[in-house]
């Protein structure tokens, strides 16, 4: 069985970029894309967690660096909105890989944008 499994990542990896041979497991997260690195995104979201003491919910950010497929680069800007999934370790802070890009940026039109217009 295990051999078999074996074979089917090495076809797998072969036929696929390497990027895409990185296999993924566990917790998937969404979040917005804060800033976009070469090969690497880091994605923002946000959670409530619970104080029991004062019986109410706080909201705290938590950043995830993930792995950018290069095919990806160019469709990806600050702002967006995507998936990533948990994967093994590629670096010391990436262990997240990209899935898909659920939302387009929403473009923020600046005062000094508009009156520049006029």
């Amino acid at each position: 069985m295990k051999q078999e499994q074996k074979k089917e990542k090495e076809i797998r990896a072969r036929k696929e970029p390497a990027e895409a041979a990185v296999l993924t497991r566990g917790r998937t997260f969404r979040g917005f894309v804060k800033k976009k690195f070469h090969k690497r995104i880091v994605v923002e979201f946000e959670r409530p967690v619970y104080i029991r003491k004062y019986d109410r919910y706080l909201k705290e950010k938590t950043r995830l660096h993930a792995r950018l497929p290069d095919e990806m680069a160019d469709k990806i800007s600050i702002g967006d909105f995507v998936e990533v999934r948990e994967c093994r370790p590629l670096s010391k802070i990436i262990h997240f890989m990209f899935v898909k890009k659920i939302k387009e940026a929403e473009e923020k039109i600046t005062k000094r944008e508009e009156e520049k217009e006029k």
